[in-house]
């Protein structure tokens, strides 16, 4: 198969065109905030139709951003984890929650996360980085 031409070589254009539609990052917010790992998890937060989640999941395989494997708690299950491309996409998508939380209406950041967000961002973000390093076995 052969690879689409690119309409640009800007590392953002070529970056939204794997993450930058609404599903993906919605996706990857659950990852991050929610630790939804398999497909009826991510189906259930949003209501997502099977096909798009499909078709986001593979997409996320296919850059290196997530790792598809047997879950070891159910053996006819697939449980999917973040890899360490999918690891440094956290900052960001960090940084698109807190703009959120500041600049849209009637949002439902949790207090406590925006408290945390103002106080110190690169502490929590750490820390989720680190949580999901660990359970997601990122580099082992």
């Amino acid at each position: 198969m052969s690879k689409p031409s690119r309409r640009s070589n800007c590392p953002l254009h070529l970056s939204l065109n794997i993450v930058g539609d609404r599903w993906t990052l919605l996706i990857l917010r659950d990852f991050i905030f929610e630790d939804a790992r398999n497909f009826r998890e991510f189906i259930r937060k949003e209501g997502i139709a099977t096909n798009i989640l499909s078709d986001r999941l593979n997409r996320l395989i296919e850059n290196d951003i997530i790792q598809k494997e047997e879950d070891p708690t159910n053996a006819s299950a697939i449980r999917y984890s973040l890899t360490k491309k999918g690891l440094e996409l956290v900052p960001a998508l960090i940084e698109l929650y807190t703009w959120g939380s500041k600049h849209t209406a009637d949002n439902d950041t949790d207090k406590q996360l925006r408290l945390r967000l103002e106080q110190d961002r690169q502490v929590l973000t750490d820390d989720i980085m680190n949580r999901l390093t660990i359970t997601h076995q990122i580099g082992r």
